[in-house]
């Protein structure tokens, strides 16, 4: 292995040098040793200063030095960390981000948006299907409305892009259509599902397939926004669902009995779920994703009954 050499070359002048040291003590003691013989025989009787012991002292002194290295090495190990902490950089989030398109409006506009935001323009294909009677994955409900699109997962999030309004451009056309439904893979992110009606105002269908640009859209409108309750709801369990609101929607809140408000999850088929019945038949706030709150109050759960509220978001 490549590694093996280098240490075997690093230990040769270690051994060198402790040879090396061997050598000089014994020499040292050679010299002491004649140096004390000359003095046993000199007529003065050994007033000779004894030299070579400092020599050795001194080299046994040196030794501790090097036990002194950690302490004073101490601070090193804590720079190290930061240079540590700095180079794992984290990379793979990039490309998570790079996926999503920055919006163009401020960070106020549509804050609690999810994939698809408000002033954002998205590039991607569109398909085409045959919507049938209109009803979707949505749970909107057969339509004769047919200027419709289903949503790639990626973007329908868990059916957060329902009822959205997007504008769809290609080739110098645009065309206006609502989600309704989901697109499932092989349909990928960006990627539009528009009824054949909608398709055909932008392509002829038997190209298949065509590049579009899409973007959000708040339309003008004289609907307003209905509650319709999911059958088999009832005080102790229900599901709600909110129709015909102009911009999509982020939350879906019931007022408890404490007088505080439950935000409740959304379903993939879009009603939002009240499991143990807290707010079934009370008063429910919407909140659309620029943060605009509709109170509606005084609906009673019938299920499967579309009750109009009156009441619809700001245009944006």
């Amino acid at each position: 292995m490549p590694s093996a050499p280098h240490r075997r070359h690093r230990a040769r002048p270690e051994r060198r040098t402790a040879r090396a040291s061997v050598v000089s003590v014994t020499a040292l003691a050679a010299v002491a040793l004649v140096v004390s013989l000359v003095v046993a025989f000199r007529p003065d009787g050994g007033s000779g200063e004894p030299a070579a012991a400092p020599a050795v002292s001194a080299k046994a002194s040196a030794t501790p030095s090097v036990s002194a290295e950690p302490s004073s090495a101490s601070p090193t190990p804590t720079a190290g960390k930061k240079k540590e902490s700095v180079s794992p950089t984290p990379a793979p989030s990039a490309p998570s981000t790079s996926a999503r398109p920055t919006p163009r409006t401020p960070a106020a506009t549509g804050s609690l948006a999810g994939r698809i935001r408000p002033g954002a323009t998205y590039r991607g294909v569109a398909t085409s299907y045959d919507i049938g009677d209109g009803d979707g994955a949505c749970s909107f409900g057969p339509s004769s409305d047919v200027m419709t699109a289903a949503m790639n997962t990626a973007d329908y999030e868990t059916s957060k892009a329902c009822g959205a309004y997007v504008q769809v451009r290609a080739g110098g056309k645009s065309i206006t259509v609502r989600i309704t439904n989901e697109c499932p893979a092989p349909c990928v992110a960006g990627q539009l599902d528009l009824s054949r009606q909608a398709f055909a105002k932008l392509a002829p269908l038997s190209a298949g397939r065509v590049t579009v640009d899409w973007s959000l859209l708040s339309p003008a409108t004289s609907d307003t926004v209905s509650i319709r309750y999911k059958t088999g709801s009832s005080r102790y369990w229900c599901g709600i669902q909110a129709l015909g609101h102009r911009n999509p929607l982020a939350r879906l809140e019931v007022r408890t009995g404490d007088g505080s408000w439950l935000s409740l999850p959304r379903a993939e088929y879009n009603y939002f779920l009240s499991e143990q019945g807290t707010g079934c038949g009370g008063a429910i706030r919407l909140t659309d994703i620029y943060g605009e709150r509709l109170t509606v109050e005084g609906l009673a759960v019938r299920a499967e009954a579309v009750q109009g509220t009156g009441v619809q978001f700001a245009r944006r």
